[in-house]
């Protein structure tokens, strides 16, 4: 079988761990399994070149010295918990010295110019995979196994030029990827790629978006035709709710793409949003697994499920959000409004994640991200006031999102009457409500402060911490 396996976030943070994931690709590569294997950036480490990145357009010449040396000492101690066998070890370490003295490179030639532009900064993001990609790579030598590594690029990914959210040319990264991996998978070989990171057409470094391992995972398998994905986090799959605010929450065998499309907009941290766009019409099997747990409870993503009618199967809270009102009598029977209202964001390059409109047509609701309130705001006052239709722009900044999952929801009535009588009971006020024709997710917002009550509230209503409620 021919199976990707993606490792990220706190299963790459020591060298122990980058052992651990030796052993398993080991034991799958025993089994007869073709492995390619994707890997993140050590944990943390984005942050920090985030950081850096920020820090040389300031021209901090002090931070950019410091963290050179936090880079290298990590990195080499990383690869010395991880890789036992001395040439391979020294291999990796002058791969690691040479990698960090390009990074330095870079950031000092941005830090005398005192501009970061959206092509440097996905330059600088790429070195943190570039890094990880050869300690794995050292530690799958060590254990016998015949592997090389590559960054998304150099496997074959080929993306647009919408620096930092990169959108692959899936037509010709499908035949670049075949061409390049194929013959290495035929003589044995385990590919080590880099998650995160392609290129444009022109080889121009492009990133796929925060969390976007899981994105490189998922084309790489369309692309090879892989049986299964494995990613490998360090939680037990996908669960019904936050365990940190739902204490009952489990862990759920079994769910759609669709549905673990839902749950990955809205706040379920295992999953890269567009991840599953790639093999959404495809019999591809994803596996979320735990690395501290390998034999443990696993979420299995399918493309359809056989949903038990009137089921709910996850109910997320999504922070630091904001509500935009515009409102004003003038956009009653005004074609257009909502168009200039989004064309206005559009052009500000922001996302609306949630909209809501009434019958009345004289109020639009709008959810975005809470960093980017204030921006939105003077947009629309600066496009749209004044002109007679709209009277009065407004933000707020203390709400979240509550949605509640599911394709058991479908052609049932009186789902949304539980949710909202639950959230009743506990005295909370809805602020706003949306749900899609697909019925597989109703979304409304609340106060913050009021968040994870609301989440409780419908996590008893359906009975999600039994395991018979899927």
């Amino acid at each position: 079988m021919r199976i990707v396996m993606k490792f990220g976030g706190t299963s790459v943070a020591t060298g122990e761990n980058i052992r651990r994931i030796a052993d398993i690709i080991s034991s799958s590569v025993s089994k007869g399994h073709q492995i390619i294997a994707v890997v993140s950036a050590l944990d943390g480490i984005t942050e920090k070149l985030i950081e850096a990145a920020e820090r040389a357009e300031k021209r901090d010449k002090g931070f950019i010295h410091n963290l050179g040396q936090e880079l290298l000492n990590r990195h080499l101690r990383v690869a010395g918990e991880a890789i036992f066998n001395s040439s391979i070890l020294k291999e990796i370490q002058l791969t690691i010295a040479a990698t960090l003295e390009e990074l330095e490179k870079i950031l000092t030639g941005i830090l005398y110019v005192g501009e970061l532009t959206p092509r440097s900064k996905d330059y600088i993001l790429s070195f943190g995979e570039r890094l990880s990609a050869p300690i794995l790579y050292g530690a799958l030598k060590d254990v016998g196994l015949n592997t090389c590594f590559l960054t998304g690029a150099e496997a074959g990914i080929v993306t647009d030029d919408n620096f930092g959210e990169a959108n692959p040319l899936m037509n010709v990264t499908k035949l670049q990827v075949k061409e390049r991996l194929e013959p290495l998978l035929q003589k044995g070989m385990v590919p080590v790629v880099t998650g995160f990171i392609a290129a444009t057409q022109d080889g121009i470094t492009t990133t796929l978006g925060r969390g976007g391992s899981d994105y490189t995972a998922t084309i790489l398998g369309a692309a090879l035709g892989a049986e299964e994905i494995w990613i490998w986090t360090d939680v037990d799959g996908l669960m019904t709710s936050d365990p940190k605010i739902v204490p009952s929450a489990k862990t759920l065998p079994e769910l759609s793409f669709r549905e673990a499309l839902e749950m990955a907009v809205f706040g379920a941290k295992a999953m890269h949003p567009r991840a599953l766009e790639p093999i959404m019409d495809s019999n591809t099997i994803v596996r979320i697994k735990n690395i501290f747990n390998p034999n443990g409870p696993e979420t299995v993503l399918v493309k359809e499920t056989k949903a038990k009618p009137g089921t709910v199967k996850a109910v997320t809270l999504l922070k630091d959000v904001a509500l935009i009102n515009i409102s004003g009598a003038g956009m009653v029977g005004a074609p257009g409004t909502a168009a200039k209202v989004f064309e206005v964001l559009g052009k500000n390059k922001i996302n609306i994640l949630m909209i809501s409109q009434g019958a009345s047509e004289a109020n639009i609701s709008l959810i975005i991200r809470r960093n980017l309130m204030e921006k939105a705001v003077n947009a629309l006052e600066l496009a749209l006031l004044g002109g007679g239709l709209i009277r009065e722009i407004t933000g707020e900044d203390d709400v979240c999102v509550i949605s509640v999952v599911g394709a058991g929801m479908r052609n049932t009535p009186g789902i949304a009457s539980r949710v909202f009588t639950a959230v009743a009971r506990r005295g909370i006020n809805v602020r706003m409500i949306a749900q899609g024709s697909s019925e597989l997710n109703i979304s409304f917002v609340v106060k913050e402060s009021d968040g994870p009550a609301a989440v409780q509230a419908v996590h008893e209503e359906f009975k999600l911490g039994e395991v018979s409620s899927f």
